[in-house]
């Protein structure tokens, strides 16, 4: 049996006596060596000018806390010209200044507390033996965050917004696509932010994001040598959108199921939804479409309540809850919906000063953005824009031509389906919704079900629109498999001359972005990567409850850099 061991703590420490406390822990006495060497003028000394002790925590022994307690010498430097008179031995390989633990504990703190947080952590090195207070273990993290080198080098990047508070506050996440890897978080979302980062990385080649165009102008500023890529899956996301929409002026525009009923006295064929015209712009359209909607099944709880139907069984055939039957069978006519309360961040909360601003003859929009703005507007240019072009529309003579973006064209809608009605599902019988229509129409013929199928034959069979629609979407999702970016250019010429008001906006827009759509086609770089880090950054956040300010999410965002623990 052995009773002596060469074990020591670190080189130059040399173990006197172990001792178990009183409360079960592990004393380790150790003294340092005979001489000290001068980090200044490297000279050795052998004169000693006093000692003091030091205790560090160290790795437990059979789940019992370790304290190592080391006596420390202060030496006299004997070197006359060097300018430290005394120092103290240093132990750099076992523990750094002033710290209260080894190396090797730091390195355990520092796993547990970017894998799990701080109370957790808590919990588990109190359980491993090596108690530690979650304020430690989150201060370990911001002090090891701040040592990551925030210059390292990358080429492929993809930037994208996560919330703080959804509808409030956004900050920004930066991945190295190439090694996916979180590379820092930026508090807020802004171009000057961004711009700042990208300028701190000039090695930087190609920049994925998504359609926003705060990114793509932070891009161009910070990053004007990178090529920017748009996001596929936005883009694919944004032409669903459009169909949508589309989708919504020609029928029943809520997207809630109506059962056919051949008894009930409404027929759905006397429906007279109004025509939409090219002068009035798409939003508009949606919003009578809308009301339409809204008073076609007004009529239908009343007269399935004619005729003896409970609240109840009106609820399961319409879709509607029951409470809001109730309320209908109440009223005569649709009721008015309520109408927020208007905030400064709406132009209309600004209404009076603008229409007498309006009526003076000042009527630049710029001009009236920055007068409101002084008076406490915290809105966007753009949406005060919209409102002033409803005033302008209003104040435009009915003889005005329809512009040429927004007539027929040769592969298109020549001639608008008159009262078209909302097709219903072959099987079920049920009204396929414009958003169920959406999702149908950029899926391909081999990823659809049986089912699917179906519906997607009956759309194209009763709506014309619908037909027109799935080709361009076709086209569209040809163009990304097939890696040609030269067709794109076609496709949206085809697109603003189909006569489709949301799906030539659609276009429009792709045209102002085209360098990055080209790039998205023939690049193989996504923001995939960065949507699943942002999926990690979502639960680290809430895990964290409101511990999780700015620098702690960064702390834990960074990839894990052991090699920084044993040479910092």
């Amino acid at each position: 049996m052995r009773t002596r061991s060469n074990w020591s703590p670190g080189p130059g420490i040399k173990v006197q006596s172990v001792v178990s406390s009183d409360d079960g822990e592990w004393v380790v006495s150790a003294c340092g060596p005979s001489s000290g060497t001068c980090p200044d003028c490297q000279h050795q000394s052998k004169s000693r000018h006093g000692w003091s002790y030091r205790s560090l925590q160290d790795l437990p022994v059979q789940g019992k806390a370790v304290t190592i307690r080391v006596q420390l010498t202060r030496w006299r430097c004997a070197y006359r010209q060097c300018k430290r008179q005394t120092f103290t031995d240093l132990f750099p390989a076992i523990a750094a200044p002033y710290a209260r633990r080894t190396r090797r504990v730091a390195e355990i703190i520092g796993l547990l507390g970017h894998s799990t947080g701080g109370r957790p952590g808590e919990r588990l090195m109190r359980q491993l033996g090596m108690p530690v207070s979650d304020d430690t273990i989150l201060r370990h993290l911001k002090r090891k965050a701040l040592r990551v080198d925030g210059q390292q080098s990358a080429r492929i990047v993809g930037i994208d917004d996560w919330s703080w508070r959804k509808s409030w506050r956004y900050g920004t996440i930066v991945v190295d696509l190439e090694r996916r890897e979180v590379m820092d978080i930026l508090e807020d979302r802004s171009v000057a932010s961004v711009a700042r980062w990208l300028k701190r990385h000039p090695s930087i080649e190609v920049v994925s994001r998504d359609r926003c165009g705060l990114y793509a102008q932070g891009a161009r500023e910070g990053a004007p040598q990178a090529s920017q890529v748009a996001d596929r899956f936005h883009l694919i996301q944004n032409l669903r959108l459009a169909i949508e929409e589309q989708m919504s002026l020609s029928g029943r525009a809520t997207g809630r199921a109506l059962l056919p009923d051949e008894d009930i006295a409404f027929d759905h064929s006397t429906r007279n939804l109004p025509e939409p015209s090219p002068e009035t712009p798409g939003r508009n359209q949606l919003r009578r479409a809308h009301r339409q909607s809204r008073t076609d099944m007004f009529e239908t709880v009343h007269a399935l309540s004619k005729e003896g139907l409970t609240c109840s069984d009106i609820a399961r055939r319409t879709g509607y809850g029951r409470r809001s039957i109730t309320k209908w069978l109440k009223f005569e006519t649709p009721p008015d919906r309520r109408r927020g309360a208007l905030q400064p961040t709406s132009p209309l909360y600004f209404e009076a000063f603008l229409t007498q601003c309006w009526k003076d003859g000042n009527r630049r929009g710029r001009h009236l953005f920055h007068d409101i703005k002084h008076r406490g507007y915290t809105g966007s240019f753009s949406n005060l824009e919209r409102l002033l072009a409803t005033w302008r529309r209003a104040e435009r003579p009915e003889t005005d031509e329809v512009k040429g973006d927004m007539a027929p064209a040769r592969i298109g809608l020549s001639d608008r389906e008159p009262n078209s009605l909302p097709v219903r599902d072959p099987q079920t019988g049920h009204l396929i919704s414009p958003i169920v229509a959406a999702t149908l129409c950029i899926k391909p013929r081999g990823a659809l079900t049986i089912n699917q199928a179906r519906k997607v034959d009956a759309l194209k069979q009763g709506s014309r629109t619908f037909a027109v629609m799935r080709s361009f979407a076709m086209r569209f999702r040809g163009i990304f498999r097939g890696r040609d970016s030269a067709k794109l250019e076609q496709w949206i010429d085809d697109a603003i001359h189909s006569g489709l008001a949301f799906l030539a906006r659609f276009a429009r827009v792709l045209r102002r972005d085209i360098d990055a759509v080209c790039n998205a086609i023939d690049l193989p770089w996504s923001n995939g990567q960065v949507e699943g880090q942002i999926n990690r950054l979502k639960t680290i956040k809430r895990a964290m409850y409101g511990r999780a300010g700015p620098e702690l999410l960064r702390a834990r965002m960074m990839p894990v850099k052991l090699v920084e623990l044993h040479t910092k």
